[in-house]
């Protein structure tokens, strides 16, 4: 009867242990990490985010590196030095790497002092992917209320041209060329919406946090919405997809006939989970790094926002988290 006992006592031990990592769900930063954006450079994992304090002293963008996307080091400041044009606030960071002018690039949401100029996205510059980011005199574009925010690049891996999109302010989601300074527009080129408000049943009062990633032919453009933070936190991520990167984009709920586009929504452990970026590991594998709140923490009125990383794999040509 022993063996019977001891097999018995380790599926008990298994089930159970299978419960505690469901219910727990760990993050990759447990700390306020918002906004996260998460690079491969130089044989390591870098993300960045919102500022936050950490230490008893105000980061403006932070940053962490890790080996393996499992375990993260804090590091310092990434722009420790604020911009000329702007007065507080910086969030949303994204980075890329600009092979011709051997930098990486730091785009980057902050309110300017100019109240009439409103929020700005700024531009900055750095030799090392961590930093320190040495920001542009003036911000690449500004406007009043939530409009110029959220900046995400990316070069079209069809035309090899760059193109940002950004947005929020109960308006569109745009896209337009930039020049391959990163500083300014293309000449010539436009604005054009790619994401409308208020065309799903739920998230879509208000669209913004976009990010466009390219596979086998689409490009699939993610996107958050309603309300990111706070008590009244209830964030979603979202996804459409197109064939070339300027649109037009048919979302999910169109493709499905549901009006429901929703690709990652809050669950029986975590709060509001939204503004993602995705990244592909040495393996090839994409994965999808966001911020979320833990309802145990959200019900005890503990709003901080996490950084979590999930696997993605594709069903019918969208993407799903895998299980």
């Amino acid at each position: 009867m022993m063996p019977v006992k001891k097999n018995y006592l380790l599926l008990i031990l298994s089930v159970w242990g299978t419960v505690l990592l469901h219910a727990q769900k760990p993050p990759a930063i447990d700390a306020d990490f918002p906004d996260p954006t998460v690079i491969a450079a130089n044989g390591k994992y870098y993300a960045f985010a919102t500022n936050s304090g950490r230490n008893g002293k105000l980061m403006n963008v932070q940053v962490a590196v890790s080996d393996d996307l499992k375990s993260w080091k804090m590091l310092d400041d990434a722009m420790p030095q604020k911009p000329a044009w702007a007065s507080s606030d910086f969030w949303a960071p994204h980075v890329i790497y600009k092979d011709v002018l051997k930098q990486y690039v730091l785009f980057f949401s902050a309110e300017t002092k100019d109240p009439e100029m409103g929020k700005g996205i700024g531009v900055a510059f750095s030799e090392k992917p961590e930093g320190p980011y040495i920001a542009q005199a003036e911000p690449l574009i500004a406007d009043t209320g939530f409009v110029a925010i959220d900046a995400m690049v990316i070069r079209d891996p069809k035309t090899k041209k760059y193109f940002m999109t950004w947005g929020s302010g109960f308006q569109p989601i745009k896209i337009r060329e930039l020049n391959v300074s990163m500083t300014r527009f293309e000449d010539g080129s436009s604005e054009i919406a790619v994401i409308p408000v208020g065309k799903d049943k739920q998230y879509a009062r208000l669209v913004e946090g976009p990010w466009i990633d390219y596979y086998k032919g689409f490009y699939y453009l993610y996107y958050s919405g309603d309300n990111c933070c706070g008590a009244q936190a209830n964030y979603a991520v979202l996804v459409a997809r197109a064939k070339k990167i300027t649109g037009p984009y048919t979302r999910l709920g169109d493709w499905n006939k549901t009006q429901n586009s929703v690709f990652l929504e809050k669950d029986s452990l975590l709060i509001a989970p939204g503004h993602n970026s995705i990244i592909r590991d040495r393996s090839g594998k994409r994965w999808i790094a966001y911020h979320a709140i833990p309802v145990d923490r959200f019900k005890a009125g503990k709003y901080a926002r996490l950084m979590y990383l999930s696997a993605i794999d594709y069903k019918k040509g969208w993407p799903v988290i895998k299980k």
